[in-house]
């Protein structure tokens, strides 16, 4: 859904995902999709390449609570580190979905340090994913945002 709207608005779109089998999914939408894996943060490296804004989409994220706790604490750090060397100039950050609220804090404290420590733009993305339109809109905002638009 964000992909189709951002490419509609001219940007161009790359979209991660664990499972090869929705590639097709990602391209009908007009990005170009990547298989990667936020567990395995290496795996995002490479799609980070010309990209200008990352967006961290894992408010609702599914796994063990170790694995959820880490894609917002561990991870998400691991990934800002490496941010910093790439062409990534902002990042969006999902601070709302179905993950524990403490650990969307911990992942929106890392995010503000991120943006202070590397003068990154950044902007978090608190619509409730429930409400998809809502949603979509509080998204390109933050994807606006981070632009400087």
């Amino acid at each position: 859904m964000l992909s189709r709207e951002l490419v509609g608005r001219g940007h161009a779109v790359r979209g991660t995902t664990r499972d090869p089998g929705r590639l097709a999914e990602i391209g009908a939408a007009g990005a170009e999709g990547v298989v990667a894996d936020p567990d395995r943060v290496a795996t995002l490296v490479g799609a980070l390449e010309h990209v200008t804004v990352a967006c961290v989409l894992l408010g609702s994220a599914r796994g063990s609570a170790e694995q959820v706790a880490a894609l917002h604490s561990s991870r998400l750090e691991m990934l800002l580190m490496k941010i910093v060397d790439t062409t990534v100039r902002g990042v969006v950050y999902e601070a709302r979905g179905s993950v524990d609220g403490r650990l969307l804090a911990e992942g929106v404290a890392r995010v503000r340090a991120f943006g202070e420590r590397s003068l990154a733009g950044w902007a978090l993305l608190e619509a409730d994913p429930a409400d998809r339109m809502a949603w979509l809109a509080a998204a390109v905002e933050a994807v606006d945002s981070v632009l400087g638009r």
